[in-house]
This record gives structure tokens, sequence and C-alpha cells, in this order.
């Protein structure tokens, strides 16, 4: 099927069950997990989802580990730290902002040079706070760029506190920042540094970026910006299935204008299909190799940001469940808890559940879990019982530290007895 053109066409029906289908083999929960997984299987795993959103919260573990533990079930993390952070001629990963702050495949550097290019020139808003302190601190960030280049890699503690002290006493602006750490993030957005390791309690470590990427990733051609977007924009689709334009912007937090021109010139060399999905308000677009199984058989407990839900309009559209993350939310006000996973059973969301691990203790700690509307215990409780001891082992905790109130925690209690 193809489309020379976004109007005036009859647009090809998608029922609401199909495009949940879509979407979860998309994300590759279509498939089982497999028996045993290796570098390789990580890498065919991040290259499916284009990308792993990183983030400070530790809860459970770091978010970036999540997302492969749903897919590929009990993995080593240390081939995932290999790939991110491990010696240059074994990395596949790097890290820069995408859908916020990411882990991405190292072949898709050059995708991202135009986004650098624009930072480094301070092509956009006039506001943003990294360009304001670029204007008002040249010369401080290129003294930080020397000391990089003398010393090699540096965290903006080691200017801070160590015995350079070019940044010490000195405090930013913004976000409790100080003026190195606005340097360094300003020198990493505009990709002349990137990170050559994480330290401590997750520290981001800098390096210029020719000395921590392959010379064979550097030396790659850079794409025109159309050409990048285009192609983040397939990339976007095919991790998602079927998406609006809204979606599909979002994945790669592309801009409104970029992104409306990019899908009108994919449309037109029929690379993507419009359709109309059953109870979606806006118009959507399907890949065109995007997967139609009649049935998906998941088990996944998913972390609040995987790509398969951290769209919350998304997710409420595709599974009408109702998520918000409650971290910030005061404890009086929190409907299910602080750190909470939705879990995934068949191709619905089904419970969610409030996880801690306490690695003092060895426990993996369910302080709630939620049964949704409608579903059955006797459905849920087995299999999520199941997918929280395989987590508890994925994680090196030695048992599980159940809720006692709420159907699922008194079936387990029975189940126990009996």
């Amino acid at each position: 099927m193809r489309y020379s053109s976004d109007e005036g066409m009859k647009r090809q029906k998608v029922s609401a069950s199909a495009a949940r289908r879509i979407a979860l083999a998309a994300q590759g929960f279509a498939t089982p997990r497999p028996p045993a997984t290796h570098t390789g299987s990580l890498k065919r795993a991040i290259d499916r989802l284009g990308l792993l959103q990183i983030d400070s919260v530790n809860v459970l573990t770091r978010a970036h580990y999540l997302p492969l533990f749903s897919r590929l079930g009990n993995y080593d993390s240390d081939h995932l730290d290999g790939l991110a952070w491990g010696r240059k001629s074994k990395r596949g990963l790097f890290e820069f902002w995408a859908h916020e702050a990411s882990l991405l495949p190292l072949s898709n550097h050059p995708l991202w040079r135009w986004r650098m290019a624009r930072a480094a020139a301070d092509d956009g808003d006039g506001k943003n706070k990294l360009h304001v302190f670029r204007r008002e601190k040249a010369k401080y960030i290129d003294e930080v760029r020397r000391q990089l280049a003398d010393r090699g890699p540096l965290a903006a503690s080691d200017l801070d506190s160590g015995p350079l002290g070019i940044g010490k006493g000195k405090t930013g602006p913004w976000w409790g920042w100080s003026d190195a750490k606005f340097a360094m993030e300003w020198l990493f957005f505009a990709g002349v540094v990137t990170t050559a390791t994480r330290r401590g309690a997750f520290e981001r470590v800098y390096d210029l970026t020719e000395r921590v990427l392959p010379a064979s990733i550097l030396s790659l051609p850079t794409p025109s910006a159309e050409e990048a977007q285009r192609e983040l924009l397939r990339i976007s689709a095919r991790a998602l299935g079927v998406a609006t334009a809204t979606d599909l912007r979002d994945y790669f937090r592309l801009g409104v204008a970029d992104t409306k021109a990019r899908l009108a010139e994919l449309i037109e060399a029929g690379e993507l299909l419009p359709v109309t999905v059953e109870g979606w308000k806006n118009p959507a677009y399907l890949d065109p190799a995007a997967r139609q199984p009649r049935k998906v058989e998941a088990r996944a407990l998913l972390a609040p940001f995987d790509p398969l839900i951290w769209e919350r309009d998304r997710t409420h559209r595709i599974f009408d469940f109702f998520y918000r993350i409650e971290i910030y939310t005061p404890i009086a006000k929190r409907k299910h808890g602080y750190y909470v996973l939705p879990f995934l059973l068949g191709d619905r969301l089904v419970a969610r559940v409030d996880l801690k691990a306490n690695r003092a203790n060895g426990r993996l700690l369910v302080h709630a879990a939620h049964l949704e509307e409608g579903v059955a215990v006797k459905d849920v409780a087995g299999p999520l019982r199941e997918e929280l001891r395989l987590m508890a082992d994925w994680l090196g905790l030695e048992g599980l530290s159940l809720p006692r109130a709420g159907p699922l925690a008194q079936a387990w209690q029975r189940k126990q007895r009996g």
C-alpha cells in the first residue's frame, strides 16, 4: 500500500486490540524470552528499542537496566555496563540527550550530530539554561575543555574540589549545579565531550569524544539534519509499530516543525501508512513492516521509564490504563505507591506493584499490589508472583516480602498456607 499524500485519502482502519498487539510486538513482547542471554541479545533488544532512558532513581535498580529485564528475563547487567562504559573497543552504546538522558546504539551517533551542532551554534531557544550559561561563561567553558584535554577523564566534582579548583566556591544559578557541572553539560550537549564512565553514585565522568568513541564511528559520514530526522522517525515507527505524530515526535523529542515536515516526506515515500485506530482521536501512522500478531502472550514488570509506557497518554490510549509515577506526589496523596511498576500479562496491563530492593536484608519488598478493575485474581496471582521471584533472583535478592492487604496479597497468603 502506497500513498502520495496524507490529505483526502482513505485510511486503513485498525482495531484497538490489533493496535495493542502491534505496539507490543514492536517493543519485543510478542516473542518468548531467550533461554540464555549474551551481549548480542542485549544489542539486538536495544537496537529494536532505539534507546534506553537513564534516570537517577535507584529504588529498585537504575532505570536503564529494567527494560532489558522485562524483555530478556534474568540477564547479566554487567554486559550492559560493558556496552555502555567498557573498553573503547568493546563499546556498543553512547550517552546523549534523546528521550531525556539516554543510552543509544553507537552506530546511530551520526544521527545526533545535527542536534550537537545546533547546541554548539546556540541555534535554538535563546533562553535555554545551557545556552545562557555558554554566552555568559564562554571563557570558563573553554578552560574546562583545556583541562579535560590535558588531564583526561574528569567529573564536574573534580573541578569543584580538586587541585585545579576552577569551579570551587561557584554555584550555578539553576538546578543547584556548579559552574563546572554546567560547563561539562554544555560541552556534552554540543558533542565535544561524552561520558567516559560512571562512578560512585552514578556520577558522570567526561572526556573528549574522540578519546572515548572508536575512530570507526567518528569517521562515519554525517547526514543532513533532514535525513537524520527522517531516520530517527523511522526508528521511532519501528519501535512503536503504530503511533500518532505526537508519539513519533516524543520518542526522540524532535521539534514540532521538524517532525511535521519529515512525516510528510515519509508518508509520500510510502514509509509510513496513515491509519485510523479505533478509539484514538488523532490520526495514526503504521510502520509498513510492523508485525501484526493474532495473539501476544507476554509476562513482564515494566519500569516507569520503559519505552512501552513512558508516554502516559499513549499508555492510556492503548491499554486503557491510567498511569502516573508518584515519586513526586506527597505521601498522603499517593494512590498506588512510590515506585510502581505495571504488570503486563498477555496483551493487557492487569496490575501494578510498588517495589523496593532492600539490599541490606536481601529482600524484594512488595509494599503493595493493586489489581486492575475487572481482572480476575486467579488469572494474575500466580504469574505475578513468578515474575516477582524472577526479578528478585535477577537483582541478587534472596526472597520476597509480600504485602498483607488486597486481593492479590490474600491469594498469595492462601497459596502459602495451602
